[in-house]
């Protein structure tokens, strides 16, 4: 919405608000028009004892204006004792019914979007947003008042000392003020972006709280933060653009707080040529320093800061909740009918996409980093079997981490079942892929919980059975006390995680099992068992092998060699890659 937009709908709001509290509003009046008396009495009175007193000879007129002048500033302190207690009674209804309108607001879209996660973002309105709401109208009534009484005194008192002191005064406050106001939509902007990031930030620190230790368990840390770091950097862009268009303002603020004293002292002796006394332009420059020109600063400031920020917050609890009002169809008007469509043509059945898909893939961690993958092309059909064999710091994890979306590639496409993959996991469990990471996730809790968590529905304990033996870790079920006994992840061995962790892939509706070396604390029998019942679960299966053995029962072995990668069956690698020939020799000669 446009700024125009904005503030239309604010003001609409803002009077609808006023209209209902006549009674604060008399109150602050009445306050204030004290203010304007002290205001008056202040110059006017400074140029009379000078004019009528000093200048003249007579002291003890001077000394008298000057206990008017005084009489004036402890009329301006009862004033503002008033303005204040006047001041709650708008305020702290203003807080309380945005704190309503949030709650309704967050409500309102639960209930229209069920599904949908927690409005995280309510959060931020309904603490941080509600009290800036408050303090910044605050300050801007009281500013806003206070320069409409305090000028309303000091031009009548220009006007009664000279009227030529007004066309000195005018055109410097009236150019300032012009620049000033040129900066409120630009600054207006700016505010309600840093309040979107503020509320993007909120949003996504509660998803990555909510997922914390699974992110932790996966190694994803450092991409799960990326989004996080890209919303502090936005953030701090803005910053330095709002403190770009302040530094404006604050030369706005200096050409109607500074100009109009210059003008006046320089067109001082043109002013007593023409007549007007010395005790007239003392009293203009007491109007200007201590009444008007403070009076327009603090203005100038908090329209600035708390105007620009208060008419962002409040745009923002303008919008009604989702669901609250739909537009009814007018009276009369005839119920749409079906058009005649003739009978749809039989098409074929698409291929089904590959399991996973990555086109010219490139990797490095940092601009100036070697690539550790680079150009990489690699297809995995639905239901294969594929092993990732290499040395150590290859980049055999780094690949998983890319086809599970935890790290996004450098250049290229990564897709799983024929949808990009996401550089950033969301929130929950992804039903097309499950990664298990050499250090298996394992968390205080039942044994059932640990082997079904990857499960969005409900699990029997008949299902879970026959997912543990056909791992083979129906025994350690048994050892731990059944299903519902109590897990310590402290007490168990690495083997017996990766245990757990792997029945628990193998329940899991994932389409797609991502091993990064999820087997390497088993011995080999138990991890040639699991990996045969993985790989007759139906979906795919991606292995980053520990042994050369689990490249022996896949269907086809990826070896990568430096930014070489070469694809094949375990038959058709030993002539095709060097390092393969090697580890399998090697493996040979342990065996």
């Amino acid at each position: 919405m446009s700024e125009y937009g904005t503030w239309r709908r604010v003001s609409r709001e803002g009077r609808r608000f006023l209209r209902g509290r006549p009674r604060p509003l008399r109150r602050l009046a009445l306050w204030s028009l004290l203010e304007s008396a002290h205001t008056f009495l202040g110059g006017y009175a400074v140029a009379r004892a000078l004019d009528d007193g000093f200048l003249a000879g007579r002291t003890g007129t001077g000394i008298g204006w000057l206990v008017v002048a005084g009489a004036g500033a402890l009329l301006g302190a009862l004033a503002l004792r008033g303005v204040f207690g006047g001041l709650a009674d708008l305020v702290e209804p203003l807080r309380d019914g945005l704190v309503r309108r949030s709650v309704r607001q967050a409500i309102g879209r639960a209930v229209a979007d069920p599904g949908r996660p927690g409005d995280a973002g309510a959060v931020s309105r309904l603490t941080q947003q509600t009290e800036m709401a408050r303090d910044s109208s605050a300050g801007l009534v009281l500013v806003a008042r206070s320069f409409v009484f305090t000028a309303l005194g000091a031009l009548l008192g220009l006007a009664a000392l000279s009227p030529v002191l007004l066309v000195l005064v005018l055109p410097a406050l009236l150019l300032g003020a012009a620049g000033f106001l040129a900066t409120l939509h630009p600054m207006a902007r700016v505010q309600r972006a840093a309040l979107d990031t503020d509320e993007a930030l909120s949003a996504r620190a509660a998803e990555l709280a909510s997922g914390l230790r699974d992110v932790v368990a996966c190694g994803g840390a450092a991409s799960a933060g990326a989004g996080v770091e890209t919303l502090i950097a936005e953030q701090e862009r803005l910053t330095a653009r709002l403190a770009r268009w302040t530094a404006l303002r604050t030369l706005a603020l200096g050409v109607a707080g500074r100009l109009p004293v210059v003008v006046v002292l320089a067109a001082t002796p043109w002013l007593l040529g023409r007549g007007v006394s010395t005790g007239a332009v003392a009293g203009a420059l007491t109007y200007l320093v201590q009444s008007l020109l403070p009076a327009l600063d603090a203005l100038m400031t908090a329209l600035g800061a708390a105007g620009t920020r208060l008419l962002v917050v409040l745009d923002r609890f303008c919008d009604p909740a989702p669901g609250a009002a739909t537009r009814s169809p007018e009276p009369g008007t005839p119920a749409p009918t079906p058009a005649s469509v003739p009978a749809p043509v039989p098409v074929p059945a698409p291929a089904p996409a590959p399991a996973v898909e990555l086109r010219r893939v490139r990797f490095a961690y940092g601009p100036r980093a070697d690539p550790v993958i680079d150009g990489l092309d690699l297809v995995v059909g639905a239901g294969e079997h594929l092993a990732v064999v290499g040395p150590s710091g290859i980049g055999k994890s780094t690949l998983t981490a890319l086809i599970a979306g935890l790290l996004p590639p450098g250049g290229g496409t990564v897709r799983v079942a024929g949808a990009p993959v996401r550089g950033t996991p969301g929130p929950g469990p992804d039903v097309r892929r499950t990664l298990l990471p050499q250090q298996a996730y394992v968390f205080t809790g039942t044994v059932r919980e640990n082997l079904t968590h990857l499960c969005p529905g409900r699990v029997s304990g008949a299902q879970v059975e026959r997912a543990a033996a056909a791992l083979g870790a129906d025994g350690l079920v048994a050892r731990l006390g059944g299903l519902d006994a109590a897990v310590d992840p402290g007490r168990l061995s690495q083997g017996e995680r990766q245990h757990l962790a792997l029945t628990a892939a193998y329940l899991s509706p994932a389409p797609l099992l991502l091993l990064d070396e999820a087997t390497c604390h088993l011995d080999p029998r138990t991890e040639e068992r699991a990996e045969r019942a993985l790989a007759e679960r139906p979906g795919t299966l991606v292995v980053v092998a520990h042994r050369i053995s689990s490249a022996v029962r896949a269907d086809r072995v990826l070896v990568l060699d430096g930014t070489r990668a070469v694809c094949g069956t375990h038959a058709e690698l030993p002539a095709r890659s060097p390092l393969y020939r090697d580890l399998v020799g090697l493996w040979d000669a342990r065996g």
